[in-house]
């Protein structure tokens, strides 16, 4: 049964389609969202009642060559299509954000100065965005210059990237307090049990079905990199899936019983780390750098460490096995020097030398 419309508003099919207006008489028609029992409909029906609304909004248009053109351009090549899901978010976001503070100025007038000053400046407080800002505008500028001829020279070069501090591993305290607070049976622990023992970032934790747990290994494709990974399922985490209840096909869920968003997923995770009392900068993701090194600890190879994680590249998995080589020489150095304490031979005082030592 077709829902019935509000006063004044009008029902017109065009070419197959219906379009919903606002319409006192035979006045002026003031165009609404499709969908009646949206808030977007409301707040549009509302303002049109009103009188706010007399004409159909102007639809903005990105000014030639400048860098909201850049942008449209850029997630509407090759490049952008290629990559994998999760970059494909994180990239979206980036330059939409940069679009909306920056769209309307010119790509090709570009200058080193004007990137400081302009674009970088404003996010000094924000290590993190200032970062990410430049590298997402050096991929537009080279779309500019390789892709669409814009440009022949990288206005951005000579701009030191700067650093911003990178989210490190879990230490054993905060393992242990996390695991005091959530026992077995929350989910919480499930999802700090999935992050720990599969390497599961929070893009793919939030996602993982109660199908993947019943195989007899845990099996998943990065959404980052579109990288396929099985790891064998350790102890505690069987323990954690086998005291939940299922109640979706998604393993963690929220209070409603529907799956997370990434974003919603990495409060929640906040929260209960807030609740065990750990600091800010212990991080959900610090939980997969925690799965590399204990990993590289207990004796893997970087090419299994490569596998279990879904690296691209041998040496991101090399990182974790120089640093726990480094912590394991580090000591086998103090147990030598005990060592050595402990069995040198008393050093001779020069005032005896000559004479016969006293029993």
């Amino acid at each position: 049964m077709r829902r019935r419309l509000p006063p004044n508003v009008e029902r017109n099919v065009v070419k197959g389609h219906a379009y919903l207006s606002y319409r006192v008489g035979k006045g002026p028609r003031t165009k609404l969202p499709d969908d009646p029992e949206s808030d977007e409909f409301k707040l549009a029906y509302a303002a049109a009642v009103t009188g706010e609304v007399s004409a159909r909004p102007k639809i903005r248009t990105d000014t030639p060559r400048s860098i909201g053109a850049l942008i449209t351009s850029y997630l509407d090549s090759e490049g952008f299509r290629s990559l994998g899901d999760g970059s494909k978010s994180g990239y979206r976001s980036r330059m939409d954000q940069i679009k909306r503070d920056h769209g309307h100025r010119s790509a090709t007038g570009l200058t080193k100065e004007r990137i400081e000053d302009v674009i970088l400046k404003p996010l000094s407080n924000r290590p993190g965005a200032k970062i990410d800002t430049l590298k997402k505008l050096r991929i537009l500028i080279r779309h500019a210059k390789e892709d669409l001829k814009w440009i022949d020279r990288d206005p951005s070069e000579g701009i030191k990237r700067g650093k911003s501090k990178e989210i490190r591993a879990w230490t054993d305290a905060e393992m242990a307090a996390f695991e005091k607070r959530w026992k077995f049976g929350t989910k919480q622990r499930a999802a700090y049990e999935l992050m720990l023992n599969v390497g599961t970032a929070r893009v793919d934790t939030h996602v993982t079905t109660w199908i993947q747990a019943d195989a007899p290994d845990f099996e998943y494709t990065r959404r980052k990199t579109g990288v396929a990974v099985a790891v064998a399922k350790a102890i505690s985490l069987k323990k954690a899936l086998d005291a939940l209840k299922r109640k979706h096909v998604c393993i963690i869920t929220t209070e409603y019983g529907k799956p997370f968003t990434v974003d919603g997923f990495s409060g929640w995770m906040r929260d209960a780390m807030d609740k065990a009392k750990l600091p800010l900068d212990c991080r959900p993701h610090g939980l997969r750098k925690t799965f590399g090194r204990l990993l590289a600890d207990a004796g893997a190879t970087a090419h299994e460490i490569m596998a279990a994680m879904g690296h691209l590249t041998l040496a991101e998995a090399e990182r974790y096995t120089r640093e726990a080589d480094r912590r394991r020489g580090g000591r086998r150095a103090i147990v030598k020097l005990e060592d050595h304490k402990a069995n040198r031979t008393p050093q001779t005082k020069s005032a005896s030398l000559g004479k016969s030592t006293k029993r």
